[in-house]
């Protein structure tokens, strides 16, 4: 398949990828940095706080196969190998020899996977509120909410959600009211901003459902995490009810030479909270130069 040069690709661009069609938006210049967004239902809008890098990056936002806008492939072809080689493909299309990788949430599972399985096509990874092992979200998570005082009704919501046990019509009403775990240090103003930067999201609920209730269960990459060795930084708000910091410092401790970064006053979504420091981090850490182990 003929490459496509990265500047040429347009606004919100249907590529064809393998068995599907990825919608691709493509920003900026520079070094080429690949944005997985989380999920599994969601869509690269709810990164759009990293188009601030575009003056130093070339940005390669992409909604995963199942998700968003990107159509073709039936939800029970969302697997980790699909996924992966999805981004590697796209990654080749768009003429890249190698590229660094960011992975929010359940983006930064789909990163974890990539980088094990196409460990010479990363320069650097950056995993941002995310985890290696899926107790942390479908097990502990609720339990967290528990702890801080939020409602039965809410810890059992959540339960459900990261079950896959969310009908359809409950997936919206569902994130909505666990907003303020997601993000406790966002205000009202704030919040109506992002819903606003956000309104062209394309939610997937069946994308949600099928990820957490077949494609994540019982998943782990714990026990392979030794095996990557390009660059690592794990990010994370101190205040992520999914990944609070003790995981994160499991997460790095696996990694050879991975460093830590806990974003004070923040939650699961720091790039909305806590955007310039969260971008002055991703900087720096990419444009030092690299030390591989």
């Amino acid at each position: 398949m003929a490459t496509i040069a990265a500047e040429r690709v347009g606004s919100g661009t249907q590529i064809p990828i393998r068995d599907t069609s990825l919608y691709v938006d493509v920003i900026g210049h520079g070094a080429p940095l690949v944005l997985m967004h989380g999920g599994p239902g969601g869509d690269h809008w709810t990164l759009l706080p990293f188009q601030r890098l575009a003056d130093r990056f070339t940005l390669v936002f992409y909604d995963h196969r199942c998700n968003g806008r990107s159509v073709g492939a039936p939800v029970s072809s969302m697997t980790w190998e699909n996924l992966t080689a999805d981004a590697d493909a796209l990654r080749e299309r768009l003429g890249f020899e190698t590229w660094a990788v960011l992975g929010h949430s359940f983006g930064g599972k789909v990163a974890l996977e990539y980088a094990l399985r196409y460990p010479e096509r990363l320069s650097h990874l950056i995993l941002m509120d995310t985890g290696g092992d899926s107790w942390w979200d479908q097990q502990h998570g609720p339990e967290v909410l528990a702890e801080r005082g939020f409602s039965p009704r809410t810890v059992r919501l959540a339960r459900r959600f990261f079950d896959g046990r969310t009908a359809p019509w409950e997936f919206l009403p569902t994130l909505m009211r666990l907003g303020r775990a997601y993000d406790p240090h966002t205000s009202f103003a704030t919040a109506v901003r992002t819903m606003f930067a956000e309104r062209r999201s394309k939610p997937r609920p069946k994308a949600h459902r099928f990820g957490f209730s077949r494609l994540t269960r019982g998943w782990t990459v714990m026990d392979r995490l030794g095996k990557i060795r390009v660059p690592t930084l794990v990010m994370a708000g101190r205040d992520d009810f999914l990944f609070p910091p003790e995981h994160q410092e499991q997460l790095a401790e696996g990694v050879p030479n991975a460093r830590v970064r806990i974003i004070e006053r923040a939650g699961h979504n720091p790039h909305d909270e806590r955007t310039d420091e969260v971008m002055e981090a991703v900087n720096d850490f990419i444009r030092e130069p690299a030390t591989v182990p």
